[in-house]
């Protein structure tokens, strides 16, 4: 089938795929093996271990990979988006599949999937080695995707390089996780399934957050570079890894809440240690 012409709507990207031939391949049935295992990348939220891709979906989550200089392995359309979407996209992979809209809509994890009706499937390479005198965020245990994605936001935008997810954390690359994290992940070293002994191997001053007890945060002399510990939502840190820590560190709150979301205290500390570089 001949590709339909190209609009010129969409405005180009900053990176120049010209020079990289695809190929284009139309799918209208269920039971498509590609459509088979794209369902599971977006549906399951640990389904990339298994598979070693991980599914990005939307316009915005696919220009943060290209703008880091990263190619995904497959990028995938709606049949209705296709023909805006060849100006932009058409040679961002080497592998281009079209969806029948019907299948689109039983793939999108978007509560709007129309009109920007794309994404990409990335080859993930293998889960790099925890990496000692990074300045690191560490996970433990939390819970929720939108937490996770925004505190990988934080650290990035903050110049934290490494990320710590100690077993029990949600799947860092689960579909939820990447559209919370809305790019961030390709900033950051992400290692998953660590524990005290990697938190230790990490030789830097251990930041544990606490709601009750510690030095207030805009009274603290932060070391740099370090490890901020982020706990469990609603159990906080472990006590075995609070243990551990160099400093306790607590947020003022003279409105009097007993606590804060753990993402926004996230953001709050991140940005103090940064700032405090």
């Amino acid at each position: 089938m001949a590709r339909a012409p190209s609009t010129g709507v969409l405005s180009r990207p900053s990176r120049s795929f010209s020079d990289m031939p695809s190929t284009t391949t139309f799918v209208h049935s269920r039971d498509n093996a590609f459509v088979k295992d794209l369902r599971r990348l977006a549906q399951d939220s640990t389904a990339y271990r298994k598979q070693g891709r991980v599914w990005l979906e939307g316009d915005h989550l696919c220009r943060a990979l290209l703008a880091r200089g990263q190619r995904p392995a497959v990028a995938v359309f709606s049949e209705s988006f296709w023909p805006l979407a060849q100006s932009q996209y058409a040679q961002a992979a080497m592998k281009n599949i079209v969806l029948a809209d019907a299948l689109w809509a039983e793939i999108s994890g978007l509560e709007s999937p129309a009109p920007q009706g794309m994404g990409f499937v990335l080859d993930l390479a293998a889960a790099p080695a925890l990496q000692p005198g990074l300045a690191t965020v560490v996970l433990d245990r939390l819970q929720d995707a939108g937490n996770v994605g925004s505190i990988l936001r934080s650290a990035s935008a903050f110049g934290f390089v490494q990320v710590l997810a100690l077993k029990g954390c949600a799947a860092l690359w689960s579909p939820k996780v990447l559209r919370a994290g809305m790019g961030a992940h390709f900033a950051l070293r992400l290692v998953e399934g660590g524990g005290l002994a990697q938190v230790q191997a990490l030789g830097l001053p251990l930041l544990v957050t606490s709601s009750h007890q510690g030095d207030y945060l805009h009274r603290a002399a932060l070391p740099w570079p370090c490890a901020w510990v982020l706990g469990h939502e609603g159990q906080g840190v472990a006590p075995a890894l609070e243990a551990q820590a160099t400093q306790r560190i607590r947020i003022a709150q003279p409105g009097g809440e007993e606590s804060l979301n753990v993402a926004a205290a996230a953001a709050i500390c991140l940005h103090a240690s940064g700032a405090a570089r």
